[in-house]
């Protein structure tokens, strides 16, 4: 078992504090580009990043790769129902709490 210094995980959250201030800023400072001067595409594909995010969060939360793949899994049947609700209602509201509330009903009988 390696065991972890404080020093050592000061430095690992400094490290990655900096790599996080240098791609920010190479957007920003680097360019010096307003917002009105990025180009269309650019612009489009920025657009869809929160979209990425949320859909590789959900991902990982429904899916675990220690555990063999069920489809009977409470998590997967949850988001399967509010993958159709969104797709039927295209309202983020009505998808999260279907999705909360058939994850919930579920977890209750098992």
């Amino acid at each position: 078992m390696t065991t972890i210094s404080s020093g050592e995980i000061w430095v690992v959250i400094f490290v990655a504090a900096a790599g996080t201030f240098a791609l920010r800023f190479s957007f920003v400072g680097v360019l010096k580009r307003g917002p009105e001067e990025i180009p269309d595409l650019a612009r489009r594909a920025l657009r869809l990043i929160p979209a990425a995010v949320m859909a590789a969060l959900a991902v990982t939360g429904i899916t675990n790769p220690e555990v063999s793949f069920d489809p009977w899994n409470e998590r997967m049947l949850a988001a399967l129902l509010a993958a159709v609700v969104a797709w039927r209602t295209k309202n983020v509201v009505a998808t999260i709490a279907a999705g909360m509330a058939a994850l919930w009903v579920l977890q209750a009988l098992v």
